[in-house]
């Protein structure tokens, strides 16, 4: 189980207290307000506004646009799009991670068909493939500097959502051969595509004129590629959401999105950002909405995936079946790699099965899995079968000591509808399109999806 983080990443932790109390205080003008003078309201207000732009502009440091993207990245680009690098010849990489909705899933389907006749189902649903470039090295054991002393984290980094591929070139060639995804036989059949495909030639001025004599070392190429063109282009990394225009102090939140704000930020309450950090990193880093850390949280089993008709077979993260080194680590069955929540609203899918289809449901499900079981659970027998996407051996792995998931059946939910739909309101702050460049204002004629 990981340690209850609300005080580490708390209000007041690292850069977290100038920036996190700078918003607040214009959401305060907003409660108190009422009670003061015109003049008095006036002067409040002001000096709430200019608090932000003086609290965060020194910390923002967004990357820049290359004026054009290198011989490989462009190459990776092609890849990316290329049909005919998969088996059945009708998918890409793109047929699953659609740039029209931030690199992650086409529609609702709580998991892609693939396969060599495209009747197969994935185990997960599908990623976005937005902002992983910072993405630190998979560890077991990791740990987070403090102000006197390091603190343990557990599991953190790696690529996929149990952290099984090393680095972004594995996570890009692993779908190649998945035999549920692009299902090439093997890494053989994805060179003599690309060498029959009407770029050999680009390819061969990339990485060399007798690239395809060496199919071993070719398809590693195709992950470099496509890593590259990941790496490189902006739309993997725009930050042109409202939150970035509010960071730059070229917007400001309504105050439903205010309230939501805090919300996501109280221990007490949403507690999002315990693991969702949404502050600048190192170097002014834009915030990445996510600590890289797993975490186990008893999601309800979805019938909707094939895989699932078998009573036996259990999706468990990092201790298997899809990742098979860390099987007999069973304290770390069913934790998946928390996910950044940037572009979140844009998504018809949530969590790794895919249960959940709106922001919604997955909210009341935060604050009511132990509030109120049978929502979410089978009642077999008159008894509730928490947690019943893991074998009951497994299930005290799930976390039960952070907010809002530390309740008991009966108790008060920690946040009330209105609160969700405010929580809601703020979310939708971090989907791109809201700008045509990274933390820039509101581009012309945009209209933004949240509560202004």
């Amino acid at each position: 189980m990981r340690p209850v983080r609300s005080e580490r990443h708390g209000i007041g932790y690292g850069c977290r207290g100038p920036i996190v109390a700078a918003m607040l205080a214009m959401l305060a003008v907003g409660f108190a307000g009422a009670c003061l003078p015109a003049a008095a309201r006036g002067q409040a207000a002001k000096a709430a506004q200019a608090a932000p732009d003086a609290a965060i502009r020194p910390w923002v440091r967004y990357p820049p646009v290359p004026a054009r993207l290198s011989p490989q990245a462009e190459l990776g680009r092609r890849l990316f799009f290329d049909t005919a690098l998969s088996a059945s010849g009708q998918m890409s990489c793109a047929s699953c991670h659609d740039p029209a909705r931030a690199y992650g899933p086409p529609d609702g389907r709580a998991v892609q068909p693939g396969g060599k006749d495209r009747l197969q189902s994935g185990m997960r649903a599908v990623p976005s493939l937005r902002y992983l470039d910072d993405t630190p090295l998979f560890s077991l054991h990791a740990f987070i500097p403090g102000s006197e002393d390091a603190e343990y984290e557990g599991p953190s980094g790696g690529f996929d959502q149990d952290g099984a591929a090393a680095s972004r070139q594995q996570q890009a060639a692993g779908p190649l051969l998945d035999p549920s995804e692009m299902a090439n036989a093997s890494p053989a059949a994805v060179v003599a595509a690309v060498r029959e495909g009407a770029y050999a030639q680009q390819f061969a001025q990339v990485f060399g004129a007798d690239v395809f004599r060496h199919p071993r070392q070719a398809f590693d190429d195709v992950g470099a590629a496509l890593r590259a063109f990941q790496a490189e282009d902006p739309s993997f990394h725009p930050y042109t959401s409202k939150f970035d225009a509010v960071m730059s102090g070229h917007a400001r939140f309504t105050p439903q999105e205010l309230r939501g704000y805090a919300l996501f930020n109280d221990p007490s309450k949403g507690n999002c950002a315990a693991c969702h950090i949404d502050v600048p990193g190192p170097g002014g880093r834009p915030a990445a909405f996510t600590d890289y850390a797993y975490e186990a949280l008893g999601v309800p089993r979805n019938p909707q995936i094939p895989a699932n008709r078998n009573p036996h077979y259990y999706d468990m993260g990092l201790c298997g079946p899809k990742r098979r080194d860390l099987a007999k680590q069973t304290q770390y069955c069913g934790m998946f790699k928390t996910p950044t929540l940037r572009n979140v609203a844009m998504r018809h899918v949530f969590f790794h099965n895919g249960y959940f289809h709106t922001l919604d449901a997955m909210m009341h499900f935060y604050v009511e899995r132990d509030t109120d079981p049978r929502k979410w659970y089978p009642v077999v027998r008159g008894k509730v079968q928490k947690f019943d996407d893991l074998p009951p051996r497994y299930r005290a792995n799930v976390d039960r000591s952070d907010a809002p998931m530390n309740r008991k059946p009966g108790d008060k939910p920690a946040l009330d509808a209105r609160e969700i739909a405010d929580m809601i309101a703020f979310l939708k702050t971090l989907d791109d399109g809201y700008s045509d460049q990274a933390g820039g204002a509101r581009s012309p004629g945009q209209h933004h999806r949240g509560s202004d």
